[in-house]
């Protein structure tokens, strides 16, 4: 039988104040601004023209549609790419707007919103060593994603008046670059890309054998009679894109996380891969709800009216403020220029018009990766009539 030891041979128990450690994969990352000027909003009681989603609900029969699935029994686990119907009614709405056909079995997957779709494009087709292009400004969720998949983002910035420099996106690539991520139409600036920048697009991508990722979330939010120039348009990028929409922007319906990607089958068989282990699939009664309510193009067709009257009545109050407006051709977002008004850095300006005005803003810095100052901030007109109008009211005397 063994000794006991003695008592200074036992190791002496943890401190019990004690915290662990990681090594962050996202050292920069902090609370988003959305989130930040959201909290400040409803502190200060301001108008949340920041965060981008509606103050109105979605069509009650869309809600019926999602109840009667739910009654029906389709509370389960649903396949992993996403229910038959739904990925179906995508490929035929996809044919019939932009005639491209996508298999619905193998070229369709439904996924938890766009950004879960545009991160499982990344993990699933960058790596170390790879680089990505990236347009700035660009949405908040693209070069952490990036970054998480072990590739490094080269950064191209737009032009003063929000358009791409082909020539400078051109310049930027390397024998390292592997993909570039494009946004159309464009969150925040409200930019829209038209035949020739897709068709350039198409050109470079094809001369440079790169990946695209096309977030097209807002496409059905493009007006003064403008088409949508979806990847899908495009046989020889429709050949190389993860093209990615989103049904809670189109339906009103952000927070249902709801999104596809479409992809040639060799593309979304990786995407699959990665999909089936960060998510696995995706609610299945909305996924039935929605497989039914497409079947009437008739919601998102008059999506582009619906939106171009919000922001006509929006632009035409903040035309008799102060702000300078840039051109809005598409999103649900409004690009303001404030030099007139402040000299304070866009943040600090962002919080004033919250805190001091009671109207939200997001500043256009916050959509950088090393932040640049415009004087310019971003609003949502994606609100009900009497919430723009008080928005406007309060701004007036600016």
């Amino acid at each position: 039988m063994n000794a006991p030891l003695p008592s200074s041979a036992v190791a002496s128990p943890p401190a019990i104040d004690s915290q662990p450690s990681i090594a962050s994969k996202l050292p920069k990352v902090g609370t988003t601004i959305f989130t930040v000027m959201s909290a400040l909003a409803s502190e200060h009681e301001a108008v949340n023209l920041g965060q981008g989603f509606p103050d109105f609900g979605c069509d009650p029969k869309l809600i019926d549609q999602v109840a009667q699935a739910m009654h029906a029994g389709h509370n389960q686990y649903p396949p992993m790419a996403g229910v038959p119907a739904l990925r179906q009614a995508v490929s035929e709405k996809i044919s019939r707007l932009y005639g491209q056909h996508y298999d619905p079995g193998s070229e369709i997957t439904i996924t938890a919103g766009a950004t879960q779709a545009i991160l499982t494009a990344l993990l699933c087709s960058v790596s170390s060593g790879d680089e990505v292009i990236v347009i700035e400004p660009a949405y908040d969720s693209y070069l952490p994603g990036i970054l998480l998949a072990g590739a490094s983002p080269v950064l191209v910035p737009m032009t003063d008046q929000f358009r791409i420099d082909w020539d400078q996106v051109e310049a930027a690539i390397t024998p390292a670059s592997r993909l570039i991520m494009v946004n159309s139409p464009h969150n925040p600036s409200g930019m829209i890309l038209n035949d020739a920048d897709m068709l350039r697009l198409q050109a470079i991508a094809l001369e440079h054998d790169l990946l695209v990722i096309s977030d097209e979330v807002y496409e059905h939010m493009v007006f003064d009679s403008a088409p949508h120039q979806s990847a899908c348009r495009y046989p020889g990028l429709a050949a190389r894109s993860f093209v990615v929409s989103s049904f809670g922007k189109t339906f009103h319906v952000t927070g249902w996380k709801m999104a596809y990607c479409a992809a040639p089958a060799a593309l979304s068989a990786e995407f699959r891969k990665v999909h089936q282990f960060n998510v696995f699939t995706v609610n299945t009664p909305m996924q039935h709800g929605l497989a039914s309510f497409l079947a009437d193009p008739e919601p998102y067709m008059s999506l582009p009216q619906f939106y171009q009257r919000k922001r006509d009545r929006f632009r035409a109050g903040l035309a008799r403020t102060r702000f300078k407006l840039f051109p809005c051709e598409g999103t649900y977002f409004q690009l303001v220029d404030y030099s007139a008004i402040s000299s304070l850095p866009e943040a600090e300006f962002a919080k004033w018009l919250t805190t001091e005005l009671g109207v939200a803003a997001i500043p256009l810095s916050a959509f950088y990766d090393t932040p640049v100052e415009h004087g310019v901030v971003r609003f949502c007109f994606a609100k009900r009539d009497e919430t723009l109008d008080l928005a406007l009211e309060r701004l007036a005397g600016l």
